[in-house]
């Protein structure tokens, strides 16, 4: 093996991320390879991007999500929208957060008819999260979200990361004002 101190930067860092999967398998561990977060932010697209087609969300095991009143579609006007929640359930609770494993996919209806993927969207119940800080996500905590909430649900930890929709607002925020049920 090659003195990775004369290597070039691309070589070094191809050597960083081999060395990385060398150990990381030994460690139980989920890593993303980030350069800037573009890296992680190109390896979930391209983990995600067979989701565009919501019969291959179904097919994987996602399911429609309402909330506690039978909407499925969630806004929260006049700040923004949400969307349509395809959600995983063996992954919700499972005590892990997996970037390239999202427990929810998020989708607009598209006028005409159809869903456009604008969104995933990160969960975990706070009672099966074993960490000792709140989980993480591309670089950003899952906020806490309580118990009576809309959803019915036990309080979570819930992220979103807008990657197939610009976000006006933010990549990692909540609400989307550009999106629309």
């Amino acid at each position: 093996m090659s003195n990775p101190r004369s290597l070039s930067f691309r070589a070094r860092r191809a050597f960083g991320i081999g060395l990385a999967a060398l150990f990381v398998p030994v460690l139980g561990l989920t890593v993303v390879a980030a350069s800037g977060g573009q890296s992680s932010v190109a390896q979930v697209r391209a983990a995600t991007a067979k989701f565009h087609d919501v019969e291959a969300a179904k097919a994987a095991g996602y399911s429609l999500l309402r909330d506690a009143a039978g909407i499925a579609c969630i806004d929260n006007l006049p700040v923004g929208t949400m969307g349509i929640h395809y959600v995983k359930g063996s992954l919700v609770g499972d005590g892990v957060i997996d970037p390239l494993n999202p427990e929810a996919l998020v989708y607009e209806p598209k006028p005409g008819g159809g869903l456009k993927l604008v969104a995933l969207e990160y969960v975990e119940i706070q009672a099966a999260w074993h960490g000792a800080n709140v989980p993480r996500v591309l670089g950003h905590d899952l906020r806490p979200v309580g118990a009576g909430n809309r959803y019915g649900l036990p309080p979570f930890f819930q992220r979103h990361a807008w990657i197939w929709s610009n976000n006006p607002l933010g990549m990692f925020e909540e609400w989307n004002n550009k999106v629309s049920c």
